[in-house]
């Protein structure tokens, strides 16, 4: 029996065939992520996305209104600014209101997070998502440059959170006091031992507060690799030993002989402008250049990092999975990600928080508004700011703040 010949596909038609699947594909993959994000925008319009957020800086308060007003006036969301003083609250109650069975309509839409308020979360299932590559705006993160934008004091962020702005911590000084600040936790003592009074730190649990404890036990400790780890009350005694013994002898010569410490970062700021502190510290490296700009200090401040590096991280928006306005949510965070909402947030006359975005990704155009930004007077370039130190595992800011609390209120 002879066989028929069978009809064989040219090799040419049969690779061309392959080349174009992928490009089918990915055509059809842009196509369904258009269409999703079509249907996020049409069912955001009209939404109320009631954003808890800190409302302690005039700077921050008055980006949020501009992006509240471009909000309503493209995508017709209300973003509703709900000020609060500690984000840990606004988790306290999302838990409580999953614990009543309120899963949907729940009072929170949309929140200003990270850290151990972000692990929180994450473990007690409060989250929305994962979303934050769905949106259009995350193709511009510099997720390779700034590894933070993934991971959140050593937590996997899992697209449950968009990162929203940088932070490094970074001391003011005013030249006219202080003409050569310290760059060491041990400088620093030798400093305050020749020039008492001069220096103090916000009260734990302020943020700041807390992070220079962070900062100081990062330096202090010869078992800085525990502190990736999450804590126990063995490396806690380890860790921590140098931090009291370095702190017991400082506190007397600080500001008001420690006594007293200032409630935040921004309540150090009048100190700092009527000469009776010569420092004052943030985690906005903008943030002197901003101040100054306003009035609020004089221009003799600059801002410097001590020889190893300070502590570094990315601050995240995130949803609640209760939000009655995920949509407009979602939109929300998108906006504020965007280039043109980056753009303005990292100019000092504005907020001058550092950016997620990788400028070489974004359009020409909005590279060349990046590389125009003003830098403040007092604000260092980015090979100034020296090495990024990771964040401790977050289980050790609630260990520190708790043991601070008892030995020194």
């Amino acid at each position: 029996m002879t066989l028929g010949k069978r009809r064989t596909m040219p090799a040419w038609s049969y690779l061309r065939k392959l080349l174009f699947l992928p490009i089918a594909l990915l055509l059809s993959t842009l196509s369904f992520a258009a269409d999703n994000w079509n249907d996020t925008l049409k069912q955001a319009r009209g939404q109320t996305v009631y954003f808890n957020a800190w409302g302690g800086s005039e700077e921050v308060n008055d980006y949020l209104n501009w992006a509240a007003r471009e909000l309503k006036s493209r995508y017709g969301i209300k973003l509703q600014h709900v000020k609060v003083d500690d984000i840990s609250t606004v988790v306290s109650r999302i838990l409580t209101e999953k614990s009543a069975g309120r899963s949907d309509s729940g009072s929170v839409d949309m929140m200003w997070i990270n850290g151990e308020n972000f692990k929180s979360m994450k473990q007690h299932g409060l989250l929305y998502g994962p979303f934050v590559e769905q949106l259009p705006s995350w193709k511009y993160v510099d997720t390779k440059g700034k590894p933070t934008t993934l991971v959140d004091f050593t937590e996997p962020v899992e697209g449950l959170e968009a990162p929203w702005g940088m932070a490094q911590l970074v001391f003011m000084h005013d030249t006219s006091i202080v003409p050569k600040p310290p760059k060491s936790m041990k400088e620093l003592f030798a400093f305050s031992q020749k020039n008492p009074g001069l220096f103090t730190y916000p009260a734990p649990p302020d943020f700041v507060g807390t992070t220079f404890l962070k900062q100081a036990v990062m330096e202090l400790t010869e078992h800085p690799e525990l502190l990736q780890k999450p804590v126990t009350d063995g490396a806690f005694d380890k860790v921590t030993k140098p931090l009291w013994a370095y702190l017991d002898q400082l506190h007397p010569l600080l500001w008001r002989k420690g006594r007293t410490f200032p409630t935040s970062s921004t309540s150090m700021l009048p100190l700092l402008d009527d000469g009776e502190i010569g420092f004052s510290l943030t985690f906005n490296p903008n943030a002197a250049s901003t101040a100054i700009n306003n009035g609020l200090i004089p221009e003799t401040v600059r801002t410097y990092v001590h020889d190893k590096g300070t502590i570094a991280n990315s601050h995240f928006l995130a949803i609640p999975f209760n939000s009655s306005s995920k949509a407009g949510a979602q939109v929300a965070i998108n906006f504020l990600m965007s280039p043109e909402a980056q753009i303005r947030k990292a100019n000092p006359q504005v907020w001058g928080d550092p950016t997620v975005l990788a400028p070489a990704l974004v359009s020409k155009n909005d590279q060349k508004k990046f590389a125009e930004l003003p830098l403040g007077v007092a604000t260092l370039r980015p090979e100034e700011l020296g090495t990024a130190l990771p964040e401790p595992h977050s289980s050790w800011v609630n260990a520190l703040e708790q043991a601070w609390q008892r030995r020194y209120r």
